[in-house]
């Protein structure tokens, strides 16, 4: 593994840290007027999804792991393991729902996502960016309900629940954001 100083950080570098693997969210070179730089981060622990808050000096050194990215399609899960296909050897893979975490919620039959690997390891897959999925459960829209009237909850296929204008009725496709759940139009 090479080595790596903060002062060498970048978004989204898997680093080893406290013997877990880390991506890094966020940092920062601060210079204060009084006492020597420091580097602000924001980590995120691969493992559980935690993200916090850690304070480097130029100095210390870290393990940096080499990620790598796959193409996966989702074809189905049980509820414990979810099932992908690795689209290059068309290898069967079995994931853990443990693994997933909120992602699970926002995978459907046919999908194309990216699993990530640490050193070989599958640490994580992730959906799509955007989602496509059909409305199974709203409240009743009103004629002269716009875009800008408000929101209202509704269900999807997968179960996931999103806030959706008003205009929105059972039945209708809707584009998701994957990365926060927020409704970006009706197809």
């Amino acid at each position: 593994m090479a080595s790596v100083q903060p002062s060498h950080f970048k978004n989204g570098m898997c680093i080893k840290y406290n013997d877990k693997l880390c991506t890094i969210v966020e940092f920062q070179h601060v210079k204060p007027g009084k006492g020597g730089a420091f580097i602000r981060t924001k980590l995120k622990d691969v493992e559980t999804g935690r993200v916090v808050d850690y304070t480097f000096r130029p100095g210390d050194k870290f393990d940096e792991v080499r990620l790598e990215t796959k193409e996966v399609d989702y074809s189905w899960t049980d509820g414990n393991t979810y099932y992908f296909m690795d689209n290059e050897t068309y290898e069967q893979l079995d994931v853990p729902a443990a693994l997933l975490g909120s992602n699970a919620q926002w995978f459907k039959e046919g999908d194309t996502c990216l699993a990530q690997y640490a050193d070989g390891e599958l640490i994580n897959v992730e959906p799509p960016m955007f989602v496509e999925m059909e409305v199974t459960d709203t409240e009743p829209g009103f004629k002269g309900n716009t875009v800008q009237s408000g929101t209202k909850p509704a269900t999807l296929e997968t179960g996931v629940e999103v806030k959706v204008p008003l205009f929105i009725d059972v039945g209708d496709k809707v584009k998701v954001d994957s990365r926060d759940g927020r409704f970006v139009e009706r197809l």
